[in-house]
């Protein structure tokens, strides 16, 4: 039987890079308690098998992951582990070109004020066939939301595909109030598919019901914040003078291969559901 080590906290730390303050908040939090603590003394003692996952959180930290997203990388296999990392850094580089997007469309504004910042574009109609999807609902802000949408349509799309599931391409986000930097609202990440899928923890499964949309069209580089409520206002202004009754919350529909696409590239269509017998004949087909 092989004999366990044990360190005290300054050799422990000094050995996983961890402070005393960080070994005691990791206790603290449930993340990495001590195999030992002297009932008398209340020192603390480590297990040197306890190296490992200590130093895992160092770099997990290193990375300014929260303690919350390491607990769930941690707790699983070494497989679970790289799947949950890879889902927290694809949604930290999303939010990280949302920002430098949002950077850039605020330069633009200062260099050219007097220009619009949005060049004119059509609306559009099309009727929309019923849907089968798979669906994730979170409460996000402004500042969250990209790591949202890829998180969730990453964690939708690896779901279906163990399912055994077909996937037509492409995903939407439904707005089911107003998002903000300021304020929190319900999105809702929508993947379509084809194929027999059970609901498993937050995703669920429902049919999109068919229906008429108008909508615009704008492209990858557009579709940042704020850039891309312009073509909110757009689309919001077009169904408001047309008088289309809405019957659904407005939504994003990302075009297939969305993260292959150039800046300039068609990427997303902003589309609101209106009531059918309130449109104009000369429709397109979705």
């Amino acid at each position: 039987m092989a004999q366990v080590v044990e360190l005290t906290i300054s050799e422990f730390g000094r050995r996983a890079g961890l402070s005393h303050k960080a070994l005691r908040l990791y206790d603290v939090s449930g993340l990495l308690a001590p195999a030992r603590v002297d009932p008398v003394s209340g020192y603390r003692r480590y297990d040197e098998s306890q190296l490992e996952r200590a130093r895992r959180i160092s770099v997990l930290r290193q990375l300014d992951m929260p303690l919350s997203t390491i607990a769930e990388v941690l707790a699983g296999s070494d497989e679970e582990a790289l799947i949950r990392l890879d889902r927290w850094w694809a949604a930290e580089e999303a939010t990280s070109a949302s920002r430098r997007a949002t950077l850039e469309y605020l330069r633009d504004r200062l260099i050219r004020a007097g220009s619009p910042g949005l060049p004119p574009r059509p609306v559009r109609l099309r009727e929309v066939p019923e849907t089968k999807i798979a669906a994730i609902r979170a409460d996000t802000d402004q500042q969250s939301l990209m790591g949202v949408i890829v998180t969730s349509t990453m964690e939708i799309r690896a779901h279906l595909e163990a399912a055994g599931a077909e996937l037509p391409g492409g995903s939407w986000v439904i707005y089911h109030g107003s998002v903000t930097p300021e304020s929190e609202a319900t999105v809702e990440v929508c993947v379509p598919f084809t194929g027999l899928v059970d609901p498993a923890g937050p995703i669920t499964i429902r049919v999109e019901p068919a229906h008429t949309e108008a909508y615009c069209t704008i492209t990858k580089d557009e579709c940042a914040y704020p850039r891309i409520m312009l073509a909110y206002d757009l689309l919001q202004d077009e169904v408001r003078r047309a008088a289309w009754p809405e019957t659904g919350s407005v939504r994003e529909i990302y075009h297939r291969h969305f993260r292959e696409l150039a800046g300039s590239d068609p990427a997303v269509d902003i589309a609101q559901p209106i009531r059918a017998d309130s449109a104009r004949p000369n429709r397109g087909t979705a």
